[in-house]
This record gives C-alpha cells, structure tokens and sequence, in this order.
C-alpha cells in the first residue's frame, strides 16, 4: 500500500447510514487529537471520541489529527475505518480486533443447505446489520464487483469486523474474494475470522482452487484455526463450463455456481428470461456437481421487482436439478424459500417410499416396492433426503410416521 500524508477511509453520502468518514494526519506534536461530528454526538460523543484513541494508542500514534464525520456507524464500523485511514498513513502489519462475538463462532457443514445466498456489498455497512433478520441460509460479504477498486483495502477490513461483530442469525457467513491473484491477499484477512465459504469468481480450472486452498492453509496454520473452511467458486465463463467437472471435484468444494451475467457476455449473447442461451452451461454445471458430489448453484435473478419472473425462475431452475441461488435483495429470499423446498405431491411420494423401504429391510427382503413398481437404491435416497429437507423446513412434521398409515403404502 503506498502510504500518503492524509488518509481517509469510509464513505459519507447522502445515503450511506451506519457508515462514517475517518480522516488521519499524522502531525510532529500536540498528542492525538480527535474532532466528532455527529447526530448523535450527545448521547454517544465521548464513547466515539474514546474509541479514535484506542485504536490510535493501539497503533501507537503519539501525534496526529483524527476528524471523525459520522452517520450512525457502530463500533465495529469506526475501528475499521479508522485502522484503514491510519494504514494509508503509516506501514504497520497489526490489527486492531474488537471481541468476537459467541454466536459467531460455530463451524458450519459440507451439505448445509444453501438456497438462498444474499450478497452484501463489502464496503456498505448499514446493508450488514439487519441482513440476518430475513433468514438466508447465507449472506455474502461482497469483496469483488460490489466494491470500487479504490475502496477494496478498506473493504478487508469492514468485512473483517463484520465476521466478528455482526450477528448474522445463524446465517453461513461466506465471502466472494477478488479475482486471482488479488484475491489471495483477501485470504490473509478474512480467514482467520470464522467465515465459513469462500466463494472463488471466475474460476476456469483446478489449478486456481490449489491456490485458494494451499493459502487458506498456511493462514490456519500460522493462526491455529482448525475450522473448515469451505469453497464455492463460481463459473462465469466458456472455459469454466468445459473444466466444470475438475472444478467441482477439487479439495474443499461444497457447491459450484454459476454466473450468468458474465457467462453471457463471454458468449457475446444477451441473457434472456427464458434463459435457452445457457442452458447448455446450466445443463453442464449441474452435472458435473451430481458426479461430484456437491450442491449446484444457481445464478441471481437481476430484477428485484419482479416476483413473478423469480417465481418462474425458481421452479425452472430447481427442475434443472439446482440446489440454491443467489439473491440480491432480501425481498427475493421468501420466494426462493418456497419454490427451492419440497412439494406437497414431492413428500407424499417421498413418505411412501421411505415407508416401504423401512418394510422391507424390516422383513429381510433383498428388494424395495412401492405397489407393483421396484424402487431402486437412488430413488430411496432421494426420497429420505426429499423427508429430512421437508422436516427442516417446517414442510413436515418429524413425527410424520406416527400418521402415516398401512393403507398409504400400498
């Protein structure tokens, strides 16, 4: 980073709420002096003012001018604004952490449910805070499109305190990194904060997951993290569709999705609602996940207004044999919810067959049948995960057997 006689960092619009602009000048003498404006300066000026001098004695900075325009923005906010205006000034490799939360601190699982996925842009806070609130499976702490290429260091750090500091609802908390190789330097300051995924953008081959991999090593070495942590990367181009099978197979892949907007523009096509320009890629993706053994990702819907468009998106992609989605409003998460989860027709099938699978090792039988119909191992396991999906999702209840009948069966 090159470092300048003034920095600043943080964001002060019109409409950018919880966020604040930190300004640092180092000066020759007169201590650290911290000038506040805010709305609400009365209620909690001092608490503001007292934390501008502990993340500037954290660094070590005896003389300096520290002006603090703030919007609302919460404790988390301020420290990494602050530790990436001082940054801009003065070479340092510490970093100021606030306490990580409890909830923050659980693992998640390679066959999580995921679909729904809401991004957050990494640099827009007031966006982070009530985001668990509408219930994804996920959030997404946006590192690459979302963010200006003059603010991607400042994004680190936000996302960075969001891990720690935001309390997500039990969300998967995952982050898409910048394109390689940049998005290697991402690694070194999100990994050692519980994140869960990290979604890979414009992935082309296996040999770029190496790299993601051996990085995510050597940090949870040197930081004594022994949590796993997931990839999701994200075809978005011709190549990545023909090597999407290597891609799904590579070390630490739990889903691969798909990115559409730029899969089209490297086809020199439009995307289109019916969508038949990439089904061939879709087709592909899914595929190749099945074989694989991972979840298959769908790409957003673009257009947040339009339900009934989402609607049909939705049953589409789940026909294809998708998993999940991408959403980028939280609007859209209720109708990818309901039309991702099993059918009332999907779980009365799925109860017979599991019913009569359970009958039949009950009585030794080397077969399963369903009538006069023979149901044949992945039909079963289709079935049992088709139960277990309609249970968590409140679809059925886990006592379900207890209702079911004889004559349901036959």
């Amino acid at each position: 980073m090159t470092h300048a006689s003034i920095g600043k960092a943080g964001n002060d619009g019109e409409k950018d709420r919880s966020d604040c602009l930190i300004t640092v000048e180092l000066a020759p003498s007169g201590g650290v002096q911290v000038s506040l404006v805010s709305k609400v300066q009365a209620l909690f000026g001092d608490s503001i003012i007292a934390l501008g001098r502990q993340v500037a004695d954290f660094f070590e900075i005896q003389h300096a001018r520290i002006t603090i325009a703030d919007k609302g923005a919460l404790p988390f906010v301020l420290a990494a604004r602050l530790e990436a205006a001082i940054k801009k000034v003065m070479p340092t490799d510490k970093e100021f952490l606030l306490d990580m939360l409890p909830e923050n601190t659980f693992p998640s699982m390679r066959d999580k449910h995921r679909f729904s996925r809401l991004y957050l842009p990494g640099n827009t806070p007031g966006l982070m805070i009530n985001a668990g609130l509408h219930k994804p499976n996920a959030i997404i702490l946006d590192l690459e499109d979302a963010v200006a290429h003059d603010k991607k260091d400042e994004a680190r750090f936000l996302v960075r305190n969001a891990l720690r500091s935001v309390d997500f609802k039990g969300a998967e908390r995952m982050v898409r990194i910048n394109q390689l190789p940049d998005g290697l330097e991402d690694l070194d300051v999100i990994i050692p904060h519980q994140v869960h995924v990290v979604l890979v953008p414009k992935c082309e081959n296996a040999r770029q997951l190496k790299l993601v991999n051996d990085r995510i090593a050597a940090i949870m070495q040197n930081n004594s993290h022994n949590q796993p942590v997931w990839l999701m990367p994200i075809v978005e181009s011709a190549l990545g569709v023909v090597n999407v099978f290597e891609i799904a197979s590579s070390e630490n892949v739990v889903a691969v999705a798909i990115g559409l907007e730029d899969y089209t523009a490297d086809l020199g096509v439009n995307r289109t609602p019916s969508g038949t320009e990439s089904l061939f890629a879709r087709y592909q993706l899914v595929n190749a996940c099945k074989a694989a053994g991972v979840q298959p990702i769908d790409s957003v819907f673009s257009d947040v207004a339009d339900t009934d468009g989402l609607t049909q998106y939705v049953i589409q992609s789940k026909a294809l044999g998708f998993e999940g989605m991408g959403c980028i409003h939280p609007r859209q998460i209720r109708v990818i919810h309901e039309h991702f989860a099993p059918g009332v027709q999907e779980i009365e099938y799925a109860k017979k067959v599991v019913t009569a699978f359970e009958l039949a090792n009950q009585q030794g039988l080397g077969v399963v049948s369903l009538g006069t119909k023979m149901i044949d191992a992945p039909v079963v396991k289709r079935a049992q995960r088709t139960i277990k999906l309609a249970i968590a999702m409140n679809k059925l209840s886990p006592n379900w057997k207890e209702n079911t009948t004889e004559s349901e069966n036959v």
